[in-house]
């Protein structure tokens, strides 16, 4: 914060120093401040734990393809002893099974022969291309902003689903650390990316579309964000033009990477204030928290989720089902009983999406079933309300529901929890059952049918809103 002195010609600033925070039960959480580690820093992680990788250079390789940040918060969470198979290193560190075998020979070559800086980074554009770095058609999303005088494209905002308005600002582009399996990695390696400089054009979006109701801030991970930003996109909101705007979810995973951020960091007071504000002024506020296991769930992060819910925030939980990650029903049970135990509501389990390392995370669909009806089983009603498995592509969340036989065929009974056409939400359909398929393009419809009731309607619904977006910017230009 800038305060002037006497002089016009000088000025102080006053910094507001972290603190630690002191806990109900009378023990301290220490502030833990943020320091990052990147792709050079692996080796040395290792050392510091007397670790020899037998891996490292298959790791580094890696690293060069998917993007690698951790941070100390969550080195002291993995268990070095056993690292291999802990989940939150398998979570944040470059694995070798991520890229085929051919894949790193291929950049393992090049740096041996000392290939150029430009001739290796195309080799790893190449690379991240065949790795389809934007799925569910997400750039069909972007919705366009009309004006007497032009009309143009909003390339940090998504509008899917017709009540819900997604926003990627600007100084939301990182993480505090980068999850292995990250469906979004093209937005930290600057293809392709959803960014909004600031929120004009999203108020300016919003006053004209008022069937929206949420609005999801996204990233990277907004959780990175000051109160300052926070407070220019939220506080609009409260005027009167925006009373059909009802709720604000902020998709973080910033109580498990650095929960510090809402409890010791300096600014956390300030953004704690600004949520309470726009809760006090008849708005709703859902931090969409991302856990993957529950080792992440620290005393910090209790801390943290004790004092969002203070201030009227609700907390709901969501991740994806990940092969040496959660791929067991009782890793689930634990996470979610834990979650309920401290306030926070679960909300999805997630199917990984068809991007990135998938093939070496992927759970076969008919797996996935399984773990979450055997999780469910052990749980009261209260931990019931996450929904999934889910797949969130092109048409929709596609949810599976259970497995039956009906008229003798051996099915997949799916369900859309959202649809791009609003008419097929909570609509049931049927697919072969396949124990092997891990998405929707690799299901086949059921009874003989040829395609799945919605695949005619969602291609036509792409091809005319790209039809429709060329006329438009034509006519702005002329």
């Amino acid at each position: 914060m800038f305060q002037n002195n006497v002089k016009p010609d000088s000025f102080k600033i006053e910094f507001k120093q972290a603190k630690d925070w002191l806990c109900s039960d009378g023990s301290t959480v220490n502030h833990k401040p943020y320091i990052k580690f990147l792709r050079t820093d692996i080796e040395s992680i290792f050392k510091s734990k007397g670790i020899k990788d037998p891996y490292l250079k298959e790791r580094l390789i890696v690293a060069q393809v998917y993007p690698f940040k951790i941070n100390q918060h969550i080195i002291d969470l993995i268990d070095w002893d056993h690292y291999h198979f802990d989940p939150l290193f398998q979570l944040t560190f470059p694995q070798p099974g991520m890229l085929l075998p051919e894949e790193i020979a291929r950049i393992e070559k090049m740096n041996e022969a000392n290939a150029t800086r430009e001739e290796i980074a195309q080799a790893i554009s190449d690379l991240r291309s065949e790795k389809n770095p934007a799925p569910a058609n997400q750039s069909s999303n972007r919705p366009m902003v009309f004006e007497d005088d032009e009309s143009y494209e909003c390339e940090g905002l998504q509008h899917k689903y017709s009540n819900t308005c997604l926003m990627f600002h600007k100084n939301a582009q990182t993480c505090h650390a980068y999850c292995t399996y990250c469906f979004r990695f093209n937005q930290f390696v600057g293809k392709d990316k959803f960014l909004e400089k600031d929120s004009d054009r999203l108020h300016k979006y919003l006053s004209q579309h008022t069937e929206i109701s949420d609005i999801l801030i996204t990233g990277g991970d907004p959780g990175t964000m000051k109160s300052d930003i926070f407070d220019s996109i939220m506080s609009p909101l409260t005027r009167p033009e925006f009373k059909h705007i009802k709720n604000i979810r902020i998709g973080t995973k910033a109580l498990t990477y650095h929960p510090y951020r809402f409890l010791t960091d300096p600014d956390a007071d300030a953004t704690l204030e600004c949520f309470r504000s726009f809760i006090d002024q008849g708005k709703h506020i859902s931090i969409m928290a991302h856990f993957s296991h529950y080792n992440e769930i620290s005393k910090a992060t209790i801390e943290a989720v004790k004092r969002l819910r203070e201030v009227g925030c609700n907390v709901r939980t969501q991740a994806p089902i990940m092969r040496y990650i959660n791929d067991n029903p009782l890793v689930w049970a634990k996470m979610w009983e834990k979650q309920v135990e401290v306030g926070m509501i679960p909300y999805y389990m997630f199917i990984a999406r068809d991007t990135g390392p998938q093939a070496y995370f992927e759970v076969p669909l008919a797996k996935a079933l399984y773990i979450y009806q055997e999780a469910r089983k052990k749980l009261s009603g209260l931990s019931h309300t996450a929904r999934g498995p889910s797949m969130s592509c092109g048409p929709g969340k596609i949810c599976v529901m259970g497995r039956e036989q009906i008229a003798g065929e051996d099915v997949f009974v799916l369900k859309f929890l959202q649809g791009r056409n609003n008419d097929w939400t909570d609509r049931v359909f049927f697919a072969k059952y396949d124990e092997k398929a891990t998405w929707i393009d690799q299901l086949e419809p059921a009874f003989g049918e040829k395609e799945f009731f919605f695949e005619k309607e969602y291609k036509e619904i792409i091809y005319s809103k790209t039809v429709k977006e060329e006329k438009q910017c034509q006519t702005s230009l002329v």
